[in-house]
């Protein structure tokens, strides 16, 4: 049953979580939906605050590329955790990524680069866990 009332009830609960922080559509449709509300009402609610410009993919993917970003985490990895937030479109060229990685390495190990074939190992096996590629890890060391 599709009233008025839930309606508002679902747009107010979007609108909430807009307010603490930027998400991409999948996610709002994806915790309104865990709150109980049907796709249609969602997929209103959702179409509304995307024409009042409360909701913006665009948004959304910059803020959570620049906090990736500064967490460390590399291009593979954010690409992939934008993807499974429903973001196709995004831009990761704005970053110095080989500097980045470089930098992470020097943070977790030390300026001194060791020769030794396993601790060699050990950090490119880290720098790709953060989601560096093979040629920014390479160029780390």
């Amino acid at each position: 049953m599709t009233t008025p009332n839930h309606q508002i009830r679902c747009y107010s609960a979007a609108l909430k979580m807009l307010m603490r922080r930027e998400h991409s559509k999948l996610e709002l449709f994806n915790k309104l939906q865990l709150k109980g509300y049907d796709d249609e009402i969602i997929d209103s609610a959702i179409t509304q605050l995307v024409e009042q410009n409360y909701q913006s993919d665009e948004r959304f993917a910059e803020a959570f590329i620049l906090m990736r970003f500064n967490q460390g985490k590399g291009p593979v990895r954010i690409a992939s955790e934008l993807k499974l937030r429903g973001i196709s479109s995004f831009n990761l060229s704005d970053f110095d990524w080989f500097k980045s990685a470089k930098e992470i390495r020097k943070k977790k190990f030390g300026d001194i680069v060791s020769l030794d074939f396993k601790e060699q190992a050990k950090q490119k096996r880290f720098l790709q866990s953060r989601g560096f590629n093979l040629d920014q890890i390479n160029q780390s060391f």
